[in-house]
């Protein structure tokens, strides 16, 4: 039913001579009120009130003159009234009865500017009184004159580009041509761009669908606005939207040469990255510039070429291949160790605090082998780069050849494999007296000690690139040795020392090795994770196809091996962020043994969308994690851990996700309770958040003993490389809690190793760049150790526990280093505070909270931003994180 032409149901047009009657008020009971709305009007009022029902009777009179005159009158009192934000402008107020009136007046006008006059009116009017979804006022505009739409004001525009949002979709529905709709949003776009209301503007661009309007309104003065908007928002578009946000993004930093912004959106681009890489390299001739691009290129991990094209000159080209091979990391961290004052190495017994502990001392009566086993991994992570530690490279009394020897032999079998491999932990970064080191022990006849100085070569070189690949040399010999054990440390180490680079010679290699018949089980699913962190994210189909042929032959009772739950592992990141791209692999995975189809599946999308925040997957896994399952089914696992990796990526997706895994504690079966302090670990890594380091606190004493030493392990996540006092409480507490229990107390062990990581220097934290890049390396390393936590007994608690050096492809200076143009360091004061989310707001906010000022070198927590807090230097990217070149400001004068 079509709405009748005058809502108010009067007479459809009085003769335009005489006055028309007033509107009939619907109901008795409104006249009432109208009566007493007169009688409470200032005397002010009144006389508008009468003026403007006298324009209206004007407005139709016979006469175009006096026509013209009352509209032109109308307009003024319009235009000219300003009122309080919250109430409608009296004008309009009085102007409603009339409403109707003018409308079906309008109607009967002949053709004429006038007649477009009175549209722009009604146009208006129609902001306070056209029925719902009627889109009167955008009807009425579209009629009338071409007029400047921004005087009428702010709440006008609005209100027309939620009707043309509306009028858009629909005559997209209809196939109906949309160009005067188009000119009209020009018309708006313009009008918010000049009014500080960028991201509105890029909401009726992202309506219409034609963001690159985008690039021609933006001026030097809103344009880091409008990209804050346009990234912050891509968050939260579904595919292909938020690509094509940040493609808009990154045309506009090129534009207004902010090739810093454009290089980070860049490497958030991946299926483009290389070429956007290129393109920002090549926009600018400044050599320091392209210095400040390599380090932010190092540390998102990106392996790249430096070719003629970035930098023509030899030196220049090898400087900067330097920089983004990342070898200038080790000095830069040590530089700030030595500003802290942390050089002294520490000892196990410095962490685990045994005096602080009421009652209990540590009895020495449990296991040795596993405390010492303990014991280096606590003093690798602890003394994580540092080159020096009291166990393995302390220098003894001359009487004994070296006490690193005799620690290596108090642990048994396994043991010292990861004992040697500590060393590599220890000079992290240090490749070359890493590599001159750790050479003594290759020799050795113990195989146990061969294998853990192959994976120490691997760990020492992780993240820092080489031209004459050194690791790459030593540790393809052992690949193929006989000994097992060997092989899997020469296997893993190539895996960290490459993870991320994609070298075409390590897929050779080691796809060669999936398919031999002589290799043991463990070895194999080592290959195959070691090919997952090399190739992580490339959706090498090669690679799928060679993993899923393995996964296929296998046979029942090694799908029942409990290493094997790493294969999907290994599969999934090789697809890791890549989303739609996963599904041809997923589809196969639906082909394999029962045993492990659906735990193939749910690691599958777990991986292909973590840190992409989509809903629906989380949806999706959260249904499988509702299910009751018959005995013997594993994959609700994986499916909490992916629910967290999905939700990671942004602040509110990460708050939602810590309140579902709170329900699935309270309903979910067992198998589910084991994975969600892993789940919660991986939401907050280094990043302690009270509520769940209280959950996690709690769980920690609970029955169940997986559980448990899930919520241990997670607690150690959560507090990594932070020195959280709180949590360093706790977990001695639940030293002497479980004393008795060796387990546990080697999870404690490990957690309390953790929390000071790099003696508080370093994150786990895969995200940097004010949380805005994802770095693929450090996810795939916190996700496979992750999932080998999953069942720990076997993994961690077993032989497996070197699996733990992986994490190491996530350990980064959480530091801000400020260095010059010839990048020596450079102090100056910075000030630290929390970081504040001013997306979308008006003026110049402030950025951070509650700051402090330090001279840099300076620690950033997580949440933190910093900023200098001096103008004698020009910082040459605009997020302060990691290393920072700063270049003199020729404006600036002392005073």
């Amino acid at each position: 039913m079509s709405p009748p032409e005058n809502p108010n149901g009067g007479a459809a047009a009085a003769a335009p001579s005489e006055p028309a009657p007033p509107a009939k008020p619907s109901s008795s009971k409104g006249k009432k009120k109208d009566d007493k709305k007169d009688d409470d009007l200032s005397e002010e009022d009144l006389a508008l009130k009468e003026q403007l029902e006298l324009y209206v009777v004007r407005a139709q009179d016979v006469d175009p003159g006096v026509q013209r005159l009352a509209l032109e009158s109308m307009r003024q009192e319009i235009r000219s009234a300003t009122s309080s934000m919250t109430s409608v402008p009296k004008p309009l107020k009085f102007l409603r009865p009339h409403y109707g009136t003018l409308k079906s007046y309008y109607e009967t006008m002949p053709e004429s500017e006038l007649k477009k006059y009175m549209a722009d009116i009604l146009s208006v009017l129609a902001l306070t009184m056209s029925a719902e979804g009627e889109r009167e006022s955008l009807r009425y505009r579209l009629l009338g004159s071409e007029g400047d739409i921004g005087s009428w004001g702010h709440e006008y525009v609005r209100n027309l580009a939620g009707e043309i949002a509306q009028e858009f979709e629909k005559r997209q529905g209809d196939d109906m041509p949309i160009d005067e709709l188009m000119e009209l949003v020009q018309q708006i776009v313009s009008f918010h761009m000049k009014h500080n209301a960028e991201p509105e503007a890029v909401d009726l661009l992202m309506e219409v669908e034609d963001l690159d309007l985008l690039v021609e309104h933006v001026d030097s003065t809103n344009y880091k606005r409008t990209c804050l908007y346009l990234t912050s928002s891509s968050r939260f578009l579904p595919s292909p939207d938020d690509t094509l946000a940040l493609d808009i993004a990154y045309t506009i930093y090129m534009k207004f040469e902010d090739l810093a912004s454009a290089l980070r959106i860049a490497l958030l681009l991946d299926n483009k990255s290389i070429q956007y890489v290129k393109q920002v390299y090549t926009a600018t001739d400044d050599l320091v510039l392209k210095k400040q691009f390599s380090y932010i290129i190092a540390r998102h991990g990106l392996a790249m070429e430096i070719d003629d094209e970035i930098a023509a000159d030899e030196n220049d080209k090898e400087m900067l291949q330097e920089i983004v091979n990342n070898t200038k990391l080790s000095e830069g961290y040590l530089t700030l160790a030595r500003d802290i004052e942390v050089m002294e190495a520490k000892s196990p017994e410095d962490i685990y605090k045994v005096h602080l502990i009421d009652g209990r001392g540590a009895s020495s009566s449990l296991d040795s082998a596993r405390q010492n086993l303990a014991a280096t991994f606590v003093n690798a992570f602890v003394n994580a780069g540092f080159g020096q530690d009291k166990l393995m490279t302390a220098p003894s009394d001359s009487s004994s050849s070296g006490s690193s020897g005799n620690w290596l032999f108090k642990n048994k079998e396994h043991g010292k494999a990861s004992a040697a491999a500590s060393l590599g932990m220890i000079l992290l970064w240090d490749t070359d007296s890493g590599l001159a080191q750790l050479d003594k022990y290759l020799h050795s006849t113990d195989t146990h000690v061969v294998a853990g100085a192959l994976l120490g070569i691997g760990v020492v070189t992780c993240g820092v690139k080489n031209d004459c690949d050194p690791a790459l040399a030593i540790l393809m010999e052992y690949v193929n040795k006989d000994d097992s054990n060997i092989r899997i440390g020469a296997i893993l180490g190539l895996g960290i020392a490459y993870a991320g680079s994609q070298k075409d010679e390590l897929r050779v290699q080691l796809s060669a090795i999936l398919g031999d018949p002589q290799a043991t089980l463990e070895v194999l699913v080592f290959t195959a994770v070691a090919l997952g962190l090399v190739f992580v994210g490339s959706c090498n189909e090669e690679i799928a196809q060679s993993i899923i042929f393995f996964l296929m032959e296998r046979s029942e009772a090694e799908l029942a091996e409990p290493i094997i739950r790493l294969l999907p592992v290994a599969l999934g990141l090789l697809y890791l962020g890549k989303q739609e791209s996963v599904e041809a692999t997923a589809e196969v995975s639906k082909t394999f043994d029962e045993k492990i189809r659906k735990y193939c599946d749910v690691t599958l999308m777990s991986l292909a969308y973590a840190g992409t925040g989509n809903v629906l997957k989380v949806q999706k896994l959260l249904g499988i994690c509702s299910q009751h399952l018959e005995k013997g089914e594993t994959h609700q696992g994986p499916a909490v851990l992916g629910i967290a990796l999905i939700a990671m990526s942004e602040e509110l997706g990460a708050e939602m996700a810590v309140r579902s895994l709170e329900r699935l504690l309270q309903y979910g079966e067992q198998n589910i309770r084991r994975a969600v302090p892993l789940a919660l670990g991986i939401l907050c890594i280094s990043n302690p958040k009270v509520n769940v380091m209280d959950t996690l606190s709690r769980l920690s004493h609970d029955a169940d003993a997986d559980v448990s030493m899930a919520a241990i392990i997670s607690l150690g996540l959560i507090g990594a490389g932070t020195n959280n006092a709180r949590i360093a409480g706790m977990l001695r507490n639940l030293s002497s809690y479980y004393y008795k229990e060796a387990a546990h107390l080697f999870c404690v062990r490990i957690a309390q190793g953790l929390v000071h990581l790099g003696k508080g220097l370093l994150t786990l934290s895969p995200y940097h760049s004010d949380r805005f890049l994802l770095s693929p390396m450090a996810l795939g390393g916190i996700v496979t150790v992750l999932h080998a936590c999953l069942d720990m007994k076997s993994t961690i608690l077993g032989k497996y526990h070197y699996i733990l050096y992986i994490i190491v492809l996530a350990m980064q200076p959480r530091m801000l280093l400020t260095v010059d143009e010839d990048l020596k360091p450079l102090p100056v004061p910075v000030r630290v505070g929390q970081a504040v989310d001013v997306v979308g707001q008006a003026g110049r906010p402030k950025t951070i909270t509650g700051f402090q000022t330090h001279t840099t070198p300076v620690l950033l927590a997580a949440g933190e931003r910093a900023e200098l807090a001096t103008d004698k230097y020009i910082p040459l990217t605009s997020t302060l994180e990691g290393f920072v070149i700063l270049k003199k400001n020729p404006e600036y004068h002392e005073e």
